[in-house]
C-alpha cells in the first residue's frame, strides 16, 4: 500500500513543493490550504506522477475541521504515515504599528493553526505507536529581528513544543522533526523589499526537507551558511547583538 502523509499549506511555495516531491516518490498524499484553486492545480500538475495528490480544502485556524480532516483521511484514505504542517503567514510590523490585533493574529495563525492540526494527528497515530510529524518554523525562531517580533515569537513557540515534545513522542513510536528554513522564494517572500540572504528556490527547500524526514533528524535547517550564522547569533552578548539588529533598520 501507498504511504500516506498530509500536508498542510500546500497550496504555494514550499508545501506545494514538499507534496509534489512525496508524490513522485509514490506517496498518497493529502494536500490542504485555504484556497481549492491552488490544490486543484496542484493536482494537476502531479497527475503523470506515480503517487497521488488529494485536494482537501481547509482552513488551520479552524480545531473541528482538523479534526475532522484527521478522522476522514483515516477513515477514507489510510492511516497516516507523515504530517507536514506548513501552514503559516508573516505579518510584517514594527514597533509603529503594533497592535494587539496583529500580534494575536500570527500567533493564532502559526501557533494555535499549527496545535489544532498536531493534536488530533497525535491522537490518530498513537494507538498505532508509529508515525512521523514534521512542523514548519523558521530560522527567526533563534532569536528576535526587527519587523518580525510577533512571527519571529510565533516560531520560537513552535520550535521550543518540538524540542519539550520530541522524547515524549519518541516514547509513543512518534518521529517529530522541526523544520527551520530561511528565506524561500514563495508568493509571500516575493512581497518583500528588504534584501534576503541566501534565498533559495522551493524545490531545493523541499529536497532538503524530504532528505532529513527519511533520516529522521530532529531538526532540518536551509540554507545551511545562513543557519550556521544566526546560531552564532544567539551566542552574542545584547550588546553586539543590538549593534547588528540597529542597522537593519537603519539606525
Amino acid at each position: 500500500m501507498n504511504k500516506v502523509a498530509w500536508i498542510t499549506g500546500a497550496g504555494k511555495g514550499l508545501g506545494r513543493h514538499v507534496a509534489m516531491q512525496f508524490a513522485e516518490k509514490g506517496w498518497r498524499v493529502v494536500v490542504s490550504a485555504r484556497t481549492a484553486s491552488d490544490l486543484y492545480t496542484l493536482q494537476s500538475d502531479c497527475q503523470a506522477m506515480s503517487g497521488e495528490i488529494i485536494p482537501c480544502a481547509a482552513d488551520i485556524s479552524d480545531e473541528s475541521r482538523m479534526a475532522a480532516l484527521v478522522e476522514t483521511i483515516e477513515r477514507d484514505i489510510g492511516p497516516l504515515d507523515l504530517a507536514v504542517l506548513n501552514a503559516g503567514t508573516y505579518i510584517r510590523f514594527g514597533a509603529e504599528d503594533f497592535t494587539v490585533e496583529k500580534f494575536r493574529d500570527q500567533i493564532d495563525t502559526n501557533v494555535m493553526g499549527t496545535v489544532n492540526c498536531l493534536a488530533p494527528v497525535v491522537e490518530a497515530m498513537k494507538p498505532r505507536r508509529q508515525g512521523r510529524i514534521a512542523i514548519v518554523s523558521s530560522l527567526t525562531a533563534y532569536r528576535g529581528l526587527p519587523m518580525a517580533s510577533a512571527y519571529g515569537a510565533s516560531k520560537a513557540a513552535l520550535t521550543n513544543m518540538g524540542e519539550a515534545l520530541r522524547p515524549e513522542l519518541e516514547q509513543l513510536g512518534i518521529t517529530l522533526s522541526i523544520v527551520h528554513p530561511g528565506f524561500v522564494r514563495t508568493p509571500l517572500t516575493d512581497k518583500n523589499e528588504f534584501p534576503m540572504p541566501f534565498l533559495m528556490e522551493p524545490d531545493t527547500a523541499a529536497r532538503r526537507i524530504v532528505q532529513g524526514l527519511e533520516r529522521g533528524k530532529f531538526e532540518i535547517t536551509m540554507p545551511r551558511r545562513f543557519a550556521y550564522l544566526l546560531k552564532i547569533g544567539r551566542c552574542l552578548p545584547y550588546r553586539l547583538y543590538f549593534a547588528i539588529t540597529r542597522r537593519m533598520i537603519g539606525s
